[in-house]
């Protein structure tokens, strides 16, 4: 189930499978409206007064034009498409290709075009001229007019016609949305946050992540980042086996032959232990994915950030937008019980997690941003402010003191890249910041 589950979200992050599946429904659609105007379902249409009946030469036309003009806009839609991708990525890091890949707005619209020209190709071989025998006595019972024009079907393309303008105005639009650097920053932030409160949805209680001794050793046996784990069933293993399973990895991590993955412990015989099994819950890749890697949208954050501060484009606001998301992440962090468990309620769990601390979190996003932030003033300021709105969320003492500490560092390092007023304009800030956070 954890592989399909990889598979599936590879296929979510694909421009095919919309495409396919539109097309194999506007093929059915026409299939079954170009039935219908056979079997005389659709003769209500010529009680419409106002619905003037197309003539053989005018649905083909119609239909004809439909369906180029479709397939072109889609050519066209998919070269701006990879013409942004390619822009975002190139500028905001080659990590957020996958965001982009995901976007549903440009999926459905290369899939609108595409359906809709299928539709017009699969209707138009179904127009007879007047001058055509009919391929059946059903075809030639079909309309009253010479030759044969699948009424209904000629409306329906219209009307797909008139969808696929306002969603090629929709795309036109979204494009540059969804490349601007606050659109990309809201994507990943607002999916962080997500994951955050579904992975720990109680508050801080203090509790610390239990622990087993290490055992027997399980390897990998491949090559690739850990794309995803399936927890409940190595919970299901592990109890089964009644024994402790330590992880000795968590997703994201990149593993190879031979490198400690878990550990068995506390079982009456090592011998028979389904090693194969556990391996099996891990899916590995040639890249790491957010699905379950919550510290690889923290990088990406990071990576945003520190692009912007680099010298070649010294884009500072850029890098506080980012700062902003990541101190909204590291608040929520900070008040939550980051521990896990995936055994039922009231029995004891037979799998202890590679589980992070607040710490760990903290020296990912802020502490790994650090040495960009304190070359500039504006983002060195903006950062002792979110690192103070975070603390005004922690009633975790040890918490309070990994952020006190995470400041302290900052002006450490400040202090060796700014100078004159720049620097005046920092101590004082961490005055301040010191001031909030010991109250």
């Amino acid at each position: 189930m954890t592989r399909l589950r990889v598979i599936w979200q590879s296929i979510n992050a694909s421009y095919w499978f919309l495409p396919a599946i539109f097309s194999i429904g506007a093929l059915v659609l026409a299939l079954v409206t170009t039935w219908l105007d056979r079997s005389g379902w659709a003769e209500f249409l010529d009680d419409i007064v106002w619905l003037q009946p197309a003539r053989p030469e005018g649905a083909s036309n119609m239909l004809t034009v439909i369906a180029g003009s479709m397939i072109g806009v889609a050519s066209t839609v998919f070269s701006i498409t990879i013409a942004a991708v390619a822009y975002a990525s190139g500028n905001y890091g080659p990590r957020l290709l996958t965001n982009f890949m995901e976007d549903r707005g440009n999926q459905f619209s290369l899939a609108t075009f595409i359906g809709t020209f299928v539709y017009a190709i699969t209707v138009l071989r179904t127009v007879r001229a007047e001058h055509e025998v009919p391929a059946s006595a059903e075809d030639a019972m079909a309309t009253a007019l010479p030759g044969f024009v699948p009424q209904l079907s000629l409306l329906v393309a219209f009307g797909l016609m008139g969808l696929s303008v306002a969603v090629l105005v929709y795309f036109l639009n979204h494009i540059p949305a969804s490349i601007r650097v606050n659109s990309v920053l809201k994507g990943i932030g607002a999916r962080l946050l997500k994951d955050i409160i579904e992975r720990f949805p109680d508050r801080n209680t203090g509790k610390r992540a239990s622990s087993a001794p290490q055992g027997t050793a399980i390897v990998a046996s491949g090559t690739g980042y850990i794309q995803a784990i399936g927890f409940a069933r190595l919970e299901r293993i592990a109890k089964r086996e009644n024994g402790k399973l330590k992880l000795a990895a968590r997703t994201g991590d990149f593993v190879h032959p031979e490198v400690t993955i878990a550990f068995w412990s506390d079982m009456d015989s090592v011998e028979d232990c389904p090693d194969d099994e556990v391996r099996d819950c891990f899916t590995l890749g040639s890249m790491r994915t957010p699905s379950q890697d919550m510290q690889f949208l923290i990088d990406e954050l990071v990576e945003i950030a520190l692009r912007a501060l680099s010298p070649g484009i010294n884009d500072p606001f850029t890098a506080v937008t980012a700062v902003h998301w990541l101190g909204a992440a590291t608040a929520q962090l900070g008040y939550r019980d980051l521990t896990r468990s995936y055994a039922k309620d009231g029995e004891e769990p037979h799998l202890v997690l590679l589980e992070d601390d607040f710490e760990h979190y903290l020296a990912r996003g802020f502490g790994a941003v650090r040495g960009g932030i304190a070359t500039n003033r504006i983002a060195t300021q903006v950062t002792f402010d979110a690192l103070v709105d975070a603390a005004s969320m922690v009633d975790d003492e040890s918490r309070r003191a990994a952020i006190r500490q995470e400041g302290d560092l900052l002006v450490s390092q400040a202090r060796e890249h700014l100078v004159g007023p720049e620097l005046d304009a920092v101590e004082a800030r961490y005055q301040r910041f010191r001031e909030k956070i010991e109250r």
